[in-house]
């Protein structure tokens, strides 16, 4: 038997608005114990560094120059690449028995990033540890 037959079942219902107090004061609470870092006010001391007075027997100086496609020069003169340890015997090549020259390298602004590492490389194999970069200052 239906003794509920005329009344229509209420749906529970749920109130958000404690819920809401509730969270509010969460994060009232998060935003005043929370504290800020501010980046840009760290107070940073760079190290400082002196020059030295250039030897007055100056290293010699390898030229290895790569472009775009490429294509490797030591000294003005095309050099082949046929792996590390090639590139490594031309760079001794160059320099005619000098213990420690200085690597310079002109890599084209679109040359590979694995061309200039490939350089630097056959230098450590050769066992050339002076590498330094040429860069242009940009035209006005």
């Amino acid at each position: 038997m239906n003794f509920q037959r005329g009344r229509t079942r209420e749906e529970p219902e749920i109130n958000l608005i404690p819920m809401i107090d509730v969270l509010l004061v969460i994060l009232i609470f998060l935003m005043v114990t929370t504290s800020y870092a501010k980046f840009s006010e760290l107070q940073i001391n760079l190290p400082q560094a002196a020059g030295e007075q250039a030897s007055a027997t100056p290293n010699k100086q390898i030229y290895v120059a790569v472009d775009s496609s490429g294509q490797y020069a030591i000294n003005n003169a095309h050099t082949a690449f046929s792996g590390l340890d090639n590139f490594a015997q031309s760079l001794r090549k160059a320099a005619a028995g000098e213990a420690e020259p200085t690597i310079i390298i002109s890599a084209d602004a679109k040359a590979t990033h694995q061309s200039v590492i490939n350089i630097m490389e056959a230098a450590r194999i050769a066992g050339y540890g002076r590498i330094t970069f040429t860069t242009q200052n940009p035209s006005k």
